[in-house]
């Protein structure tokens, strides 16, 4: 691997590199002139299609480092024994929110660099989290908080980014509009509103907590180019840019709850069957929670006070599904 003391570059490890954002954000490092070392699976991405050889194709700059993050030993002596680093940037999140996979990877593996990082001398920590810890409710929002906590106490310079919703979790019902079907509201479809952010703007954001001292050692919540919208304005647009007449149907929020009640009682019986239920109640969260700043003092969401960055707008990036400019890679974020 390339010292940082010789190529003059400052050298920054990348957890969950292979995600999009984590590529995106790759892609932003190298760019600028960083020197970048991923850490990978050797079966990788979305449904694990990534190969080694595709792995390094898609972090084209970047060397990769072959193995577990959730193994301790494997970093010990394979990523940081003998490697200086001067920051870690972790785009890491468990894939399903499940509660074991929650607190291996949310909390766990983080916890496990944040110590190795200590150790041999880096100075900073730049942490993808999510905007919606700030009215926890599930297993995953409570394994990241407890990290957020963790390394705000750690003495490194950090920068804890918490960013609305994503376009590729937006997105899951442009097929089947597609096909003639009909758009799937939660209530009236104004239930949730959020400023979603893409991945090319993220990445930029997370690489400018580098260098910017306005935004370190801060929890920083951030959303893309405004105005917030909602479910039912992402129906509407979609049916526009298709030039079809607007077919909405409502489905009730609590049906998800319901679902998870009846998951957990049947995981008394069946134990993976409550697992399951933590995703029901996922998607009920996600259904009738906005994506946005949440006021302390009034208990309401504040669309006004989440800050924005970038140019995409998910208006455009639908335009672009559409026209068959881009594809979504979202295996891992169906709710439809």
């Amino acid at each position: 691997m390339t010292d940082s003391s010789t190529s003059g570059a400052r050298r920054i490890l990348v957890l969950g590199g292979t995600g999009t954002i984590g590529r995106a954000t790759v892609a932003a490092l190298v760019k600028r002139g960083y020197d970048v070392v991923c850490i990978a699976r050797p079966k990788a991405g979305s449904g694990r299609k990534l190969t080694r050889e595709k792995t390094t194709h898609v972090l084209q700059g970047a060397q990769v480092v072959f193995g577990d993050v959730s193994d301790k030993t494997f970093l010990a002596e394979q990523v940081f024994h003998g490697q200086p680093f001067d920051a870690v940037m972790s785009c890491l999140a468990s894939r399903t929110g499940e509660p074991k996979d929650a607190w291996a990877v949310d909390y766990q593996a983080h916890a496990d660099v944040l110590a190795l990082a200590k150790e041999s001398g880096v100075s900073q920590f730049v942490l993808l989290s999510a905007i919606c810890v700030q009215k926890p409710r599930l297993v995953f929002q409570q394994a990241k908080l407890k990290f957020e906590k963790e390394l705000a106490e750690s003495g490194l310079t950090y920068s804890i980014v918490r960013p609305t919703a994503y376009f590729k979790s937006l997105v899951g019902q442009v097929g089947r509009v597609k096909k003639g079907k009909s758009f799937l509201l939660f209530g009236d479809g104004k239930l949730t509103a959020c400023k979603p952010i893409s991945d090319p703007d993220l990445a930029n954001y997370l690489v400018d907590c580098l260098d910017d001292g306005a935004l370190q050692n801060k929890i920083l919540p951030i959303g893309g180019p405004g105005p917030a919208i909602t479910l039912l304005e992402q129906g509407e647009f979609l049916f526009k840019i298709l030039d079809r007449k607007p077919r909405f149907q409502s489905v009730p929020a609590s049906f998800l709850s319901k679902i998870a009640a009846v998951l957990d009682g049947l995981g008394k019986i069946i134990p993976p069957l409550a697992a399951k239920a933590e995703l029901a109640r996922i998607g009920h969260y996600y259904a009738t929670e906005s994506m946005l700043v949440l006021n302390a003092e009034t208990g309401e969401y504040d669309a006004d006070a989440t800050p924005e960055t970038g140019s995409d707008t998910l208006f455009e990036y639908l335009q672009r599904l559409i026209d068959g400019t881009e594809t979504a890679d979202r295996v891992d974020y169906d709710l439809f």
